[in-house]
């Protein structure tokens, strides 16, 4: 296969494609030519699209990331699990710079991790921007076959602070996790109970990149694969951090890996400028550790506010 190139995008071609679908059937059936019209409409753009893909002829940016491949296949596959799976609401998303850098740090849980997904997936479709968020996951993501390269062309990337830093200061939204395996991985005991954020790495990334943090709290998460137990053992043979047992997995083989379909809420907070702050500012432990601090309890505050709202974790 040949090798991609760089091919301008046109995004407002993309848009009015997605308006047009989205207006099919409104307002009663379509005649039956227009019908037949959309119908070779979709068959031509498909087979266009599969022809750049066999040519190479679609455009990656260094890390990776397919915007095509994203738009066209794996934003349409996770758009319906956001609106009618999981119905999330999203709230705040105003707090979400229309253009520039910003870091987004999020809460972690769920066993596996569908949140950074959904967030992914609200960043771009509620925002009037229609932004792009790019996650960074752990190197266990980048180590499984077939999810290393769809988690690139996604537009994620490894948990480091050099790409982190690079992202946002090309004026790319980053998504952040600081919970990491820790929140992810906890006993539904502990659920909406927030785990340590590590040393504040995530923040010093902000500072140095002189971007505001935007904290973004997920609730539903948490129950769609109460994780009540962990198989140490099996964790270590298979080289995982951890092994769940849920009410569903593994007794049910792979339907126990289907997620509950909890309601969720996702909602951004108000952003934490860092740009007022000295160059030197990376450097300093008790700065880090307060901006870390704020950044954490204001996250969990926000779950226990919505937690009380919240009349059902179904409904």
């Amino acid at each position: 296969m040949a090798d991609a190139k760089v091919i301008p995008f046109d995004e407002g071609e993309r848009r009015s494609l997605r308006a047009g679908k989205a207006g099919v059937g409104d307002g009663g059936d379509a005649p039956v030519g227009e019908a037949g019209e959309a119908g070779e409409s979709a068959l031509e753009r498909g087979l266009e699209f599969l022809r750049r893909r066999l040519t190479g002829a679609y455009e990656v940016d260094d890390f990776g990331f397919d915007r095509e491949l994203t738009d066209e296949v794996l934003m349409p596959l996770l758009r319906p699990v956001f609106e009618r799976y999981f119905r999330v609401d999203v709230r705040g998303i105003e707090n979400v710079p229309a253009e520039g850098g910003a870091l987004i740090v999020a809460n972690h849980s769920g066993t596996l991790p569908w949140d950074g997904l959904m967030a992914q997936v609200a960043v771009r479709e509620r925002h009037p921007a229609e932004r792009r968020l790019r996650l960074l996951a752990a190197d266990l993501v980048f180590q499984l076959p077939v999810v290393n390269e769809l988690a690139r062309k996604a537009g994620h990337t490894l948990a480091c602070a050099e790409d982190a830093q690079e992202l946002l200061e090309r004026g790319e939204l980053v998504g952040v996790m600081p919970e990491g395996f820790k929140g992810i991985g906890k006993p539904f005991a502990e659920r909406y109970r927030l785990q340590r954020f590590g040393r504040g790495g995530f923040v010093a990334t902000a500072l140095r990149a002189r971007v505001p943090i935007v904290p973004c709290s997920i609730v539903g998460a948490e129950e769609i694969h109460p994780m009540v137990g962990n198989a140490r053992t099996v964790a270590r043979l298979l080289g995982l951090p951890y092994f769940p047992l849920t009410p569903t997995f593994p007794w049910l083989g792979p339907l126990g890996a289907v997620p509950l379909p909890t309601k969720w809420t996702i909602e951004f907070g108000e952003p934490i400028e860092t740009g007022d702050q000295p160059p030197e500012a990376a450097e300093d432990p008790m700065l880090m550790f307060q901006l870390t601090d704020q950044v954490r309890e204001t996250i969990q505050h926000t779950l226990y506010k919505l937690l009380m709202a919240r009349r059902s974790v179904f409904f």
